[in-house]
């Protein structure tokens, strides 16, 4: 009987002990950014909006493009439970006509697993 006490007893604080970790969590309002119709040499400038909706400090340690027309920019400073934060993304509009196709890739402490965002669009040609 006292065997089952104690482990019952261990099982219970390894329980309580797992249910206090501490862990950061990202929500994207989107994965997706829709550029539309962009014209040659416009602004090529959005934001991927998130929350931290983890119980731990968020951390984004790399986020990087498929190429170098897409430049993302995320926060250097961790992102508190609770707060919001954005990853800027640059798409160079000064380059040849045609489809926007580009992917994001963001690594942080809320995953093992990278998180992928994506722009689209169609850059129309340069009026003269």
């Amino acid at each position: 009987m006292k065997k089952i006490v104690l482990l019952l007893a261990v099982g219970l604080m390894t329980l309580g002990l797992q249910a206090q970790e501490k862990k950061a969590e990202i929500t994207f309002e989107t994965d997706v950014i829709d550029y539309g119709d962009v014209a040659h040499g416009s602004d090529g400038e959005r934001e991927f909006k998130f929350t931290n909706t983890g119980t731990a400090p968020l951390v984004i340690s790399k986020a990087y493009s498929t190429c170098g027309c897409t430049v993302p920019s995320p926060p250097k400073d961790p992102i508190a439970p609770g707060e919001t934060g954005v990853i800027k993304v640059k798409y160079d509009t000064n380059r040849a006509a045609g489809p926007i196709r580009k992917t994001i890739t963001v690594y942080t402490n809320a995953s093992a697993e990278p998180y992928t965002l994506k722009i689209k669009g169609t850059l129309l040609p340069e009026s003269n």
